[in-house]
């Protein structure tokens, strides 16, 4: 079979101007943070029984002690911003590393968790503020958006229908959870853009492996709510079972895709250079690494900076390990991620010269 090389040309970060540190809530919230074991946070990352019963456990049981299980800062919206802010500025930033203008985008893809509007999603406005002609396009996989808007952009590059598609994935969570609320502590804010274009021979994208994840079904759920006031809001709620069940479903899930992945790719475990997890816990890296069996050098773990920002954290672990020459041109690199309600994906692509966006700085 003909190889139609495919796959990421630029990439870039987007985060909203307001870092939260552990001190902040031990200043703010010291009687929450005294009882934080009673609390949401500590109930919902704790194993089922005293003693480990997976991989997924095993690795959780150092981070046990602290309250914070292993949340160390997080980046949350200020004024004036919002997922579509974020978007649109990861956008511009995409294109300016990709050096192409408005008219050489044909498709835009957008995954927002959650968007602005209730109902549809950001594609649209992304369009409208940078004034795009091409078709804009909504993609929902959850925390697992990233691998699958990749494969989908991917997909109709190769088929011949698009050449340049620009993809944009945003998170923010702390629109959907209270600061009282322990769960905080762990769900953070951001966004990311890359484009994917034709690379050279031999690079982009040589196997895909995705499975769904209707276990995880019951596990986490939008609700609306009133608060004092009585106004509307909608929150979301963790069922108290999710560890258990992801705990029991998540080895399967990163083995099949990965090794799934690797098999379709025509290649082995042992031959990718470098593993990027969506590092949705302290310990999901340490995590993947134990259940494939590899050396935890080749992967990087950007949960202590970022916390929990679902389909993001994908994006961030890619540009944090290109940006720090990690991953080269013509490495072999695996991407897995996976969200609750929806897929599990694994990529495997061979790196090409991809142009990286500025640099976060202070999370902007």
């Amino acid at each position: 079979m003909v190889h139609n090389p495919v796959g990421i040309r630029s990439l870039t970060l987007s985060f909203p101007s307001i870092i939260r540190t552990k001190d902040y809530y031990k200043e703010n919230y010291p009687e929450l943070v005294a009882q934080s074991e009673k609390k949401n946070l500590a109930r919902l990352l704790s194993p089922v029984k005293p003693t480990p019963s997976n991989e997924f456990e095993i690795e959780m049981m150092p981070y046990l002690s602290d309250p914070f299980r292993g949340t160390i800062e997080k980046r949350i919206l200020g004024p004036g911003e919002s997922s579509l802010t974020l978007e649109c500025r990861a956008a511009k930033d995409a294109l300016e590393a990709a050096k192409l203008s408005l008219d050489e985008i044909d498709l835009v893809i957008v995954s927002s968790l959650l968007p602005e509007q209730i109902g549809y999603g950001n594609a649209a406005a992304i369009a409208c503020q940078l004034g795009l002609q091409s078709a804009a396009w909504n993609l929902d996989a959850t925390c697992g958006s990233t691998p699958i808007a990749l494969q989908t952009a991917c997909a109709l590059v190769q088929a011949g229908m698009y050449r340049n598609v620009l993809v944009v994935i945003s998170c923010t969570y702390s629109r959907f959870v209270d600061e009282d609320n322990t769960f905080s502590w762990f769900f953070s804010d951001g966004a990311g853009a890359f484009v994917v274009s034709p690379l050279e021979l031999n690079q982009g994208i040589l196997g895909t492996k995705a499975v769904n994840t209707s276990v995880l079904c019951d596990q986490l759920f939008f609700k609306p709510m009133e608060d004092r006031q009585g106004n509307q809001q909608i929150r979301l709620h963790l069922s108290k079972s999710l560890m258990k069940v992801m705990g029991e479903a998540a080895t399967g899930l990163v083995r099949t895709c990965c090794e799934g992945a690797v098999a379709a790719a025509g290649v082995t475990l042992d031959e990718i250079d470098f593993f990027i997890f969506n590092t949705a816990t302290a310990w999901f890296a340490s995590f993947c690494v134990r259940v494939l069996g590899i050396d935890p050098e080749r992967t990087i773990n950007v949960y202590p900076l970022y916390a929990n920002m679902g389909p993001v954290l994908a994006l961030a672990n890619l540009y944090h390990a290109a940006q720090l020459g990690k991953i080269r041109e013509n490495d072999l690199v695996l991407i897995f991620g996976f969200g609750a309600a929806s897929s599990a994906c694994a990529t495997v692509m061979r790196w090409g010269d991809v142009a990286l966006g500025p640099v976060p700085v202070n999370g902007v």
